[in-house]
């Protein structure tokens, strides 16, 4: 009789089988939870620029073309208009102040010089007329006074006679009277003579006065039409380099045109452009340094304009110290312009990675040297050197700071 027998469970290929399942499941899981689901890229390691993560004095400054210049340069302007006569010095001459440079010729001035001349000698003559006929005026009252006393005095001896007459029945009372009438129309007369010529002399005398001011008046003027002539003749308002004269012989100037302009160089200044970008952290007494001549000098601004041209404006430095040997007007110098004080801070080199990510991420070197990760930083401050690192990076680590091109959308750089 058969004896029927039981299919084992538990196969060997059955449980090879499973064993491989379960295997296979096991990776897949492990590479769904664990595995770097990040995308990667591998590189060279030779087309890359790693840089140390340091801790250090860090001042931020800004680099600026300056260019040396006269600290002071006056503009030679026509103060009255003409024709140019005569030229005494050209451009690039030294001049010392009072040197005549031009002279102009302008015929209406030397006319209004001539008739203010001729109306001033004849209200000088006409002043001294109206003088002399007052005291000539003085002269004829005392005369007339004096003859009207005479007369006066021996109308009143008749007068007087005449009342003892009178009183003796010797004359009438008419003749009396005329004897009276004749008294009293002179000592009448000579009351009227003196208010007379006291009128007169106060009118002569307002004349004198009025005469007075106006000759003062016409002086002035003359004197000032004088300075006009005078300002025919351009001079050297200081001493320095006459760096040009922009007119020839017989060219019209008018009233306030430049003709030229003299520098001061007995000291100079440099004037540097900045971008408008650093316009609210530019302040006067602001430094900066520059080396010259194997040394390093030291400049101040004095002087910010604040007119913005092609984004750029200007500032004035000066010299803190002596003024370098050899400087010379016109020469460019290569100045640092300090932003802060020395702090110490976490720092990084500058690199063409800033233009990629705007300093907002970057590659982290791992401790083995093999790879990359990005990483979120935040940085600060900068000069052309290095960046500020505010936060995302420790002293020690290692970054990549070369440029990230084609490398925008990657987690992880496999070094090769």
């Amino acid at each position: 009789m058969d004896k029927k027998i039981k299919k084992k469970k538990w196969t060997v290929g059955k449980i090879s089988s499973i064993s491989f399942g379960a295997l296979f499941v096991s990776f897949v899981l492990y590479n769904f939870i664990f595995a770097d689901k990040g995308s990667k890229l591998n590189v060279s390691a030779e087309k890359i620029n790693v840089s140390d993560v340091v801790k250090g004095q860090f001042r931020e400054f800004i680099p600026v073309d300056g260019n040396v210049m006269p600290i002071k340069t006056i503009r030679l302007d026509a103060i009255e208009g003409g024709n140019v006569e005569r030229k005494y010095l050209e451009g690039g001459e030294m001049v010392t102040k009072g040197d005549t440079i031009l002279k102009l010729a302008n015929n209406n001035l030397v006319q209004n010089f001539v008739r203010e001349e001729t109306q001033t000698y004849r209200l000088v003559n006409e002043l001294a007329n109206t003088k002399l006929n007052l005291q000539r005026n003085k002269f004829e009252l005392k005369r007339r006074l004096t003859a009207l006393d005479y007369d006066i005095d021996a109308a009143k001896d008749a007068y007087e006679r005449g009342a003892k007459l009178r009183d003796e029945k010797v004359i009438s009372e008419q003749e009396f009277l005329n004897l009276k009438r004749a008294y009293d129309r002179l000592v009448t007369n000579r009351k009227i003579e003196i208010e007379s010529q006291a009128f007169d002399q106060k009118a002569t005398e307002a004349q004198i006065r009025q005469t007075t001011q106006t000759l003062e008046r016409t002086r002035r003027n003359l004197e000032m039409i004088k300075g006009n002539l005078d300002n025919l003749y351009i001079k050297a308002p200081i001493s320095g380099s006459l760096s040009s004269v922009n007119v020839e012989i017989g060219e019209s100037i008018m009233p306030g045109q430049n003709i030229g302009q003299i520098d001061d160089l007995d000291a100079f200044k440099v004037r540097a452009t900045i971008d408008e970008h650093y316009i609210a952290r530019i302040y006067e007494g602001l430094q900066g340094t520059f080396d010259f001549a194997g040394q390093t000098h030291q400049l101040k601004i004095y002087k910010i304009y604040p007119e913005v041209i092609n984004g750029l404006f200007s500032v004035d430095l000066k010299f803190e110290n002596a003024l370098p040997e050899d400087i010379r007007r016109g020469q460019t110098l290569q100045i640092k312009l300090q932003l802060s004080e020395n702090i110490e801070a976490v720092q990084i080199p500058r690199g063409s990675f800033y233009q990629t990510t705007g300093g907002n991420w970057i590659f982290v070197v791992d401790e083995s040297g093999s790879f990359a990760t990005r990483r979120n930083i935040r940085l600060g401050r900068q000069n052309p050197r290095f960046y500020e690192v505010i936060e995302g990076l420790q002293p020690g680590e290692k970054v990549v700071v070369s440029s990230y091109d084609g490398y925008e959308d990657k987690d992880r750089l496999v070094f090769k």
